[in-house]
């Protein structure tokens, strides 16, 4: 009896050993992993409303451009427990497709959910003044708010996309017939 406890405690010592060994190469392989890895991390996601249109434009080789706004808040209590707010502006950019998608879709007011990366210009002005602007380059673009959502579209915009707002849903259910316990396959 004493031999076969002495063996039970051994496998299990050697059980918790082998999950230590493993726990400890996964620790190190995260760490290599890092290591070789780039130490750095360039991404911003916001969620907030476009503060204008999008400004569509073309550069000299044919890209096209979208710049525009969106204006984002943070709210917190204060030390004597009031309600503080402060709003965010940010000026955004996009390239390529999302430009045009973004230059047709967005609209003044319209909330979005927009990912990408900060990128900072620098340039020295006419009057010799050395400038610099950060904006976020857009990758990913997501118009948010539901069908109700009036700043999504005008009027105008609905009737010329086919929209129509006077569409009745499906009612869920209405052509179901009950189905007994036992009809079911399994």
């Amino acid at each position: 009896m004493f031999v076969i406890g002495n063996l039970i405690k051994l496998i299990c010592k050697l059980i918790l050993l082998s999950r230590m060994i493993k726990i400890y190469t996964f620790k190190k392989s995260i760490i290599i992993n890092i290591k070789n890895m780039a130490m750095s991390l360039n991404r911003v996601q916001l969620i907030g409303n476009l503060t204008r249109d999008p400004d569509l434009r073309q550069i000299p080789n044919g890209s096209v451009v979208a710049s525009f706004g969106v204006a984002t808040n943070f709210t917190w209590k204060d030390s004597s427990g009031s309600q503080q707010s402060k709003t965010e502006f940010h000026n955004l950019v996009a390239w390529g497709k999302l430009a045009d998608i973004c230059g047709q879709y967005l609209k003044k007011g319209q909330k979005v959910f927009c990912e990408g990366r900060l990128e900072t210009k620098n340039w020295e002005g006419e009057d010799g003044v050395k400038r610099s602007k950060t904006e976020i380059n857009v990758d990913n673009m997501i118009m948010l708010g539901g069908k109700g959502d009036s700043s999504s579209f005008d009027s105008g915009d609905r009737e010329a996309r086919g929209i129509n707002e006077n569409v009745e849903e499906a009612s869920v259910g209405a052509d179901l017939e009950e189905v007994a316990i036992e009809d079911l396959p399994f």
